[in-house]
């Protein structure tokens, strides 16, 4: 009887802390992407894997920029969606064309950091960015400095499609 109590506590509060719970793993794997794409073009935190890549090298220096870029804007919860989804596409990419042809399977083609992040954002791209994420933190700064829905004349701006 007291597991059952104890699993119907945890089933109430799993809709409480999703947001939370998401915005958290966004947080995370954003922050791992983005230190991945520095460590590559800058040569910092370790640095790249094999030596950095000459600027405008096809496909790592570009992947590098999508990795800093990419990771940092889903990092900071701006754009999540198409964010994670160029940089889960990014990383289906770099397993298909980079890795799969040494051998089937991730764990035998060193391709298990690409298939972990492009089915982590692929996750994010579905669910969405959870909570913790800039744009309302911008929002609330900009609706302090001057009252919502006026536009400075004293006039009510219009919205259309909303």
């Amino acid at each position: 009887m007291r597991n059952g109590m104890l699993i119907s506590r945890f089933d109430n509060s799993l809709p409480r802390g999703r947001d939370h719970a998401i915005g958290l793993f966004r947080m995370v794997v954003g922050f791992l992407f983005a230190c991945h794409g520095a460590a590559t073009l800058f040569d910092v935190l370790g640095g790249a894997y094999g030596g950095a890549p000459a600027f405008g090298a096809w496909p790592s220096w570009w992947a590098a920029v999508i990795q800093l870029v990419g990771g940092t804007l889903v990092f900071a919860g701006l754009g999540t969606r198409a964010a994670a989804l160029v940089c889960s596409g990014s990383m289906a990419y770099a397993y298909f064309v980079e890795h799969q042809s040494r051998a089937l399977f991730p764990i035998e083609n060193g391709g298990e950091a690409a298939a972990m992040f492009c089915w982590s954002f692929l996750l994010i791209a579905a669910l969405g960015p959870g909570s913790w994420t800039l744009p309302p933190l911008v929002g609330r700064s900009r609706r302090t400095a001057e009252e919502p829905g006026r536009d400075g004349t004293g006039s009510r701006q219009r919205t259309y499609g909303a």
